[in-house]
């Protein structure tokens, strides 16, 4: 006897099918299918033929595979009894309850005494769907792994893509291609990672940004985790997410997953990047107030770094203010005796050496020239040269010889008083003064892998949420080492990358657009000399790669010259414009003919007006530019198009072209098709075009 469920949406079909009682399998999951379909035919085709040298049948592909079964991958659950005898669990089918586009499928394992639980919801406005699983037992159990419901790969795909990185170098793409075994990937470092970002791309044959069917795959929480991507004998794919292994390291009664999220697209990487963009804007993130424009943002520390001096802050923030910095943030060095990273982590009280009268006088001159005021603290660590670890030394965690990292040890985020510490401490700041913004950061990688810790961190955070509703938080890990859909469900912002270098920023953010909305992705200005890479790049390309996402500085505006300061207040100021309608733009990766190229569209809802930036971030093996395609727009209607800094031509750029001289009007099909033909360039810049869709349609 065949069992089957579906859930369904303008874009795709989910088919759940349980046969013998057991637990369900995905049966289907791509394009929509018509609500007649016989559900149990699908099932019947879906089963593989048995041949030589195989079990007489092919044990389930299932939300949780079980090796008690035969099944010949990796199962979707290891445990381990109270006297650590392994458990091999066979679950049999007892419910599935179905809601408005969820389904709760329970199964249970009455020798083992185990209820396995997974909550399925597609959300059809985004096309995302969020998976999760839960385990409870009636005695207490060692978890070695718990996947979340394990889904199937696609049959027509060549190759998969995870990403990895390094810090300064965040979100790299690994294409790897699809061959019998295992693409496994595990993040013992307790934080989500600048190698390990915990996502997985799938592009069917023929795949591209703009076309073809693809898969996408998030696991949303911010401590190590797992990835499988398996090709089994048989030929079939699965792929599994979840917590690292053993992160539980006390035995439970009940363990849970974190939510994996998957998309289904029938238009390219592209239609995933928008859902999962659309989804963590409009979905997750929760907003102190999401009617306010995202202010432009001055941090001081590639200005300043632990040199806190009064007068010269208030110059930097008048200076900031003149640009158009609408927050100024005040970054590390505030506290204790922190003059560098030695000392001082977990002090969190004002230094009296710096500021004898207190933040008050710098947070008033902040007010006083129109900007809000912000707020550096690393709360999860702990200096060994601090009055707090001299006072608990058994706060931090892991073993007192252990390596530090920055100077540094991670506190035990599992214990209440040191989230009561904390609290206090963080709390009295916010209440003494009107802070709006902390930049909450986390850099070094944990001694252990402790899910206990992600969670005790979570806490403090929902915590401090909850009693000031109007402080937005952002996410810094050494940059971009805690971005996730878990910790973004607490913040409003990440962090990227610690790399101000605009060529670094034009490659990352591109990637990270697979993901991550502009809304919550900040970007700065960085110094002319950048610090991390030691290039020296031009005003025009680091403004313009800022104003791709939420628009920041972090240099010394002392350096800059009359002519630099012009053009970083035009670009500004034209941020500051369109802001309202760019937070809620999709981001579309442009599929560049010239590989030097790195291009992007954001469009708005309705594709009624777009900007293009178009990063030139090497020589091109060809002199003439090659045309660029766009996307997503009404092939039916036309468009206005302008080089907006048409006024940056080289004198090299020597031909007549339309583009230089004002807006063009081509048809959708037009700019999609046939694209355009940008002026020639040098590298190391950016062309920027905007669109307006008008009233006239193709005949």
């Amino acid at each position: 006897m065949t069992q089957t469920w579906r859930l369904d949406d303008a874009r795709q079909t989910f088919v759940l099918a349980s046969t013998g009682g057991r637990c369900p399998e995905v049966v289907y999951w791509g394009a929509p299918l018509p609500e007649t379909e016989d559900l149990n035919a699908l099932a019947g085709v879906s089963a593989l033929d048995v041949t030589g040298g195989m079990l007489d049948a092919n044990p389930d592909l299932s939300l949780c595979p079980e090796a008690a079964r035969s099944f010949p991958g990796q199962p979707g659950m290891v445990i381990r009894d109270q006297d650590g005898t392994p458990l091999l669990p066979k679950f049999k089918l007892a419910s599935v309850e179905t809601a408005i586009h969820q389904l709760t499928v329970t199964c249970r394992d009455a020798g083992n005494r185990l209820t396995y639980q997974a909550e399925i919801e597609l959300d059809t406005d985004t096309h995302v769907l969020s998976f999760k699983a839960h385990l409870k037992a009636d005695r207490a159990l060692h978890l070695h792994w718990l996947a979340a419901p394990v889904l199937p790969g696609p049959q027509h795909s060549d190759e998969m893509i995870d990403l990895a990185g390094r810090w300064c170098g965040e979100f790299q793409l690994n294409r790897t291609a699809w061959s019998a075994g295992i693409r496994y990937r595990e993040n013992r470092t307790g934080r989500t990672g600048h190698e390990h970002f915990p996502g997985l791309l799938v592009p069917c044959q023929g795949a591209t940004n703009s076309s073809g069917e693809a898969y996408a795959f998030h696991y949303g929480w911010s401590g190590g985790h797992r990835m499988i991507a398996e090709e089994l004998p048989d030929g079939r794919r699965q792929i599994q997410f979840g917590h690292a292994a053993r992160m539980e390291t006390q035995p439970a009664k009940e363990f849970q997953t974190a939510p994996l999220y998957a998309v289904y697209s029938s238009d390219g990487l592209n239609g995933c990047a928008v859902s999962f963009q659309r989804h963590l804007r409009d979905r997750i993130v929760t907003w102190p107030d999401r009617s306010r424009p995202r202010p432009v943002h001055y941090n001081c520390w590639e200005a300043v770094y632990f040199d806190h001096d009064l007068p010269k802050l208030k110059k930097i923030a008048s200076m900031a203010a003149s640009l158009g910095a609408e927050r100024f943030v005040l970054d590390d060095g505030w506290f204790g005796q922190r003059d560098d990273d030695t000392s001082s982590l977990s002090d969190w009280e004002v230094d009296p050496r710096k500021y004898p009268d207190g933040l008050g006088p710098l947070i008033e001159h902040v007010h006083d020239e129109g900007m809000s005021f912000g707020i550096w603290f690393e709360p999860e660590m702990i200096n060994p040269d601090s009055n707090i670890h001299r006072a608990h030394p058994d706060w931090a965690l892991g073993a007192e010889d252990q390596i530090l990292g920055r100077q540094q040890k991670a506190l035990n985020m599992a214990l209440p008083e040191v989230r009561d510490f904390l609290y206090g401490r963080i709390a009295a700041l916010l209440e003494a003064h009107p802070i709006d913004y902390i930049k909450w950061d986390h850099n070094r990688v944990l001694p252990m892998p402790d899910a206990a810790q992600t969670r005790g961190s979570y806490a403090l955070i929902d915590r401090l949420r909850t009693q000031f509703p109007h402080v937005e938080i952002e996410s810094c890990a050494s940059g971009g080492g805690r971005v996730d859909f878990g910790i973004l469900s607490r913040t409003q912002r990440v962090w990227l990358s610690d790399s101000n270098d605009a060529l670094e920023r034009l490659r990352m953010q591109h990637n990270a657009a697979l993901f991550l909305p502009s809304a919550v992705t900040g970007s700065h200005v960085g110094p002319r000399h950048c610090h991390t890479s030691g290039r020296h790049l031009g005003i025009e390309l680091r403004a313009w790669v800022a104003a791709q996402r939420h628009m920041g500085f972090e240099m010394d505006p002392r350096e800059l010259t009359p002519e630099e300061t012009e053009v970083l207040s035009a670009v500004t100021s034209w941020w500051k414009a369109n802001r309202l309608w760019m937070f809620d733009a999709d981001i579309l990766r442009l599929d560049s003919a010239d590989p030097a190229v790195i291009a992007e569209q954001q469009v708005d809802r309705d594709a009624s007006r777009f900007v293009v930036f178009a990063g030139k971030a090497a020589t091109s093996s060809q002199i003439a530019p090659r045309p660029l395609r766009l996307t997503r727009l009404d092939p039916d209607a036309f468009y206005d198009v302008s080089l907006l800094n048409r006024s940056s031509v080289s004198g090299l750029s020597r031909a007549q072209l339309a583009l230089k001289d004002g807006p063009i009007r081509l048809s959708g099909a037009a700019l999609m098709a046939g694209g355009l033909r940008l002026p020639w360039s040098f590298p190391e810049t950016m062309w920027v075009l905007e669109g307006r869709k008008i009233e006239q349609k193709a005949a």
